[in-house]
């Protein structure tokens, strides 16, 4: 449709105030999954006796295995003393896999990383296993193995697709551009100087943006594999803005004191370090460890303790700033060690995130109030009062230089201010009505445009009780619903009517903030 623009910011880092307006982010159209890899010959040989052509469910019970009837527990309990040797043994498999499945439903990584080749290789084992069962010519033995093999297929290809899928080579292409740029940008650490461009902070800033914009539809290997990616890259773009700070109040003269010598060659140190340390993070240093940069950093903590600096407070708090550095880059090598735990840097648990998601807890019970209200106007003023403070209090968090933080703040903003103008219509049509006599003298294309506003209203109340994607057919009604309206008021003529001309321009505004409401909703952008 010809009224529906682009959205300028779409894709992009976004702007800091609560001004920023009903932009939306694009998104990405998933990607078809990768072709799965033909298997090795030693799967298929070990298998062909105990796979059946036709897929089977896996069985999950005693009765399942033997194809029994209902019974009761009882029953079953004294069966299980009485199952066959080798349903016993498909049993004691199966528990095997079961425990395997765990490890593969999460796994995040490559087909090229080590815990891919010991997962492929445990579950091919459980095929030899499963082979080699004897089933003594029984039906109902040979149904139970086939299907135990069958799963175990299943769990085989569900790691390939893991490792494979389109998105997740998406963010391993993102992660090897960040490395680039690491690459490039980290030769003035090692000689100890803390020079940064400009370059490198925006780069990474954008690496942050667009790791946040990759669509995981939910699925946990997916979210495990972006969230340990952006661990990283936030880790850099952290260590960058510290570096930036320190610059700016140190080191000190050494004509200052004998000591401030020493703490300038520690300094010097320590910019060697957070070098080091952003190699390791990002996987381009093959020449050191994270154990050993933590030796070198408690090494020159210890040096720092050893200077007398008693009675010069200037050079004691200096010291205390280059240790305070110190213990700022051992806090993200313990980061490196513990990348396995959730906890270990979790953006949902930053402060300002928090901030962000405590005022969205308190919009969300305006909205549910509003909409379940019939006669809301008792509660317009109220929580339109309501919802300006909190405008007021997203204004108030601080995103720094974090892309993620900055777009849940303008996300934020855009869902507040939608409620707010949901208000502010809502009210305007309710005033409209105590005036039939005007509105019987309006020219007619004045009243045309007040008609699609009316509907606007119905509309723009769906979309805020909207809770789906963009496959759901109901997102799409209200797409082609708003669709219509703006076409509606494109037809509408204002005859050289100034009123009619800027109440349409309005109109069109706000049926196009509502579409650009509803593709944010159902974007699925995640922290």
């Amino acid at each position: 449709m010809s009224q529906r623009q682009d959205d300028p910011e779409r894709g992009t880092a976004v702007g800091d105030g609560a001004e920023e307006g009903a932009a939306s982010l694009g998104s990405a159209a998933p990607a078809p999954s990768a072709p799965s890899r033909r298997r090795g010959g030693a799967r298929r040989a070990c298998c062909h006796s105990a796979r059946g052509a036709a897929p089977g469910r896996a069985f999950s019970s005693s009765a399942a295995a033997t194809g029994g009837s209902s019974e009761t527990g009882q029953t079953k309990r004294m069966d299980m003393g009485n199952q066959h040797p080798s349903i016993k043994r498909l049993h004691e498999i199966q528990k095997e896999v079961k425990e395997i499945e765990q490890q593969v439903v999460v796994f995040s990584g490559l087909s090229t990383d080590r815990d891919y080749k010991k997962l492929e290789r445990s579950l091919t084992k459980q095929l030899f296993e499963i082979d080699s069962v004897d089933t003594e010519g029984k039906g109902d033995i040979q149904q139970a193995r086939k299907r135990a093999a069958q799963e175990i297929e299943r769990l085989l290809k569900e790691l390939e697709q893991n490792a494979n899928h389109p998105r997740r080579l998406e963010i391993e292409a993102i992660f090897k551009e960040a490395q680039s740029l690491v690459e490039r940008e980290i030769t003035p650490f090692y000689k100890g100087g803390n020079c940064i461009s400009d370059e490198f902070e925006e780069g990474i800033q954008d690496i942050v943006l667009r790791l946040t914009q990759v669509k995981t539809g939910g699925k946990v290997s997916l979210r495990k594999a972006r969230y340990r990616t952006l661990t990283k890259v936030c880790a850099v773009q952290e260590i960058i803005e510290s570096g930036v700070k320190q610059q700016l109040s140190l080191p000190l003269s050494n004509d200052a004191h004998p000591s401030v010598s020493k703490i300038n060659s520690v300094m010097c140190d320590v910019n060697k370090a957070r070098g080091t340390l952003i190699a390791l993070l990002m996987g381009v240093s093959s020449n050191d460890t994270c154990r050993h940069l933590s030796c070198v950093l408690t090494g020159l903590i210890a040096d720092l303790d050893a200077l007398d600096v008693c009675g010069h407070t200037e050079i004691r708090n200096y010291r205390k700033e280059v240790v305070e550095e110190i213990n700022k880059l051992q806090k993200y090598l313990d980061l490196e060690e513990e990348a396995d735990s959730t906890q270990a840097y979790d953006l949902a648990q930053n402060q300002s995130i928090l901030k962000i998601e405590e005022i969205r807890k308190k919009m969300k019970e305006i909205n549910s109030l509003l909409l379940k209200t019939e006669n809301a106007s008792d509660l317009f003023l109220g929580s339109r009062a309501e919802l300006q403070g909190l405008i007021a209090r997203l204004d108030e968090v601080s995103p720094g230089k974090n892309p993620c933080i900055r777009e849940a703040r303008r996300r934020a903003v855009i869902e507040v201010q939608t409620l707010i103008t949901y208000i502010d219509l809502k009210e305007a049509l309710e005033k409209r009505k105590m005036y039939s006599e005007q509105i019987a003298a309006e020219h007619q294309s004045h009243k045309a445009v007040w008609n699609v506003l009316g509907n606007l209203s119905q509309i723009q109340q769906e979309v805020i009780s909207f809770d789906g994607n963009r496959t759901d057919k109901n997102y799409m009604r209200l797409e082609e619903l708003l669709t219509k309206q703006l076409l509606a008021l494109d037809a509408v003529d204002p005859q050289g009517d100034e009123r009619c001309k800027t109440a349409r321009k309005q109109a069109v505004k706000l049926a196009q903030n509502i579409l650009y409401y509803l593709d944010m909703k159902t974007d699925e952008w995640e922290y």
